[in-house]
């Protein structure tokens, strides 16, 4: 695995953040890595997000800050300008992963079915989204896509919470999964960055206790 993925893997979860305005971003990344998850993926939904990875770089240069949602190579370039360290894309879209491939930027494309799957292996990728994962069938499917891609790893995002974590990290499979559950819109919205780092304390605290089992 890439330094990018390692990284998200020994931290086990991923805040999948959506910032609707840039003053937000610092006080975020304070949050987060005061609170032990110096790790971020920006979801390029909102016209805030680059300039919010720029802010949370620049604050945290230490932070694996990606951009998620990425729907265009012109994203990409955005996003890594920014200082996007990682891109994530909510399907598998060839133009986007091949091009992150050759400017060897970390990519994470969403893949669902086995012939995604076997799209990103013919790339030698070994850690993939999966997305939306609860939606699809959750740790069910994993297993399935699993079985007969052996090397492949994943990430899967989508109604993942702190209550159903324990049984996604459990598997050998799975790398880390992206939430949003400590990153709420109406706690970032409100300023409640203390409420987010402790969030983020009990999320990081959970991914211990379940990994120690």
């Amino acid at each position: 695995m890439n330094v990018v993925s390692e990284q998200i893997s020994k931290l086990g979860v991923v805040p999948v953040v959506v910032l609707n305005d840039a003053k937000d971003a610092k006080p975020l990344a304070d949050a987060l890595c005061e609170g032990g998850l110096p790790c971020a993926e920006v979801t390029f939904r909102t016209e805030a997000a680059e300039e919010s990875i720029r802010l949370m770089t620049q604050a945290h240069p230490e932070m694996f800050v990606g951009a998620g949602t990425v729907l265009t190579v012109e994203q990409v370039d955005r996003a890594v300008k920014a200082g996007a360290k990682f891109i994530v894309s909510p399907g598998f879209d060839p133009e986007i992963v091949d091009y992150c491939l050759e400017k060897d930027i970390p990519v994470y494309p969403g893949c669902i079915t086995p012939s995604e799957v076997a799209q990103a292996v013919k790339r030698g990728l070994e850690v993939i989204k999966f997305f939306p994962a609860e939606q699809f069938g959750g740790v069910s499917t994993i297993k399935a896509l699993a079985a007969p891609y052996v090397n492949v790893k994943f990430m899967p995002t989508g109604g993942i919470n702190a209550k159903n974590l324990e049984s996604y990290l459990s598997n050998e499979k799975i790398v880390a999964c992206g939430g949003s559950w400590m990153v709420k819109g109406e706690l970032v919205e409100a300023g409640k960055f203390d409420e987010i780092k402790a969030m983020t304390e009990e999320a990081v605290k959970l991914v211990a206790d379940i990994r120690s089992k």
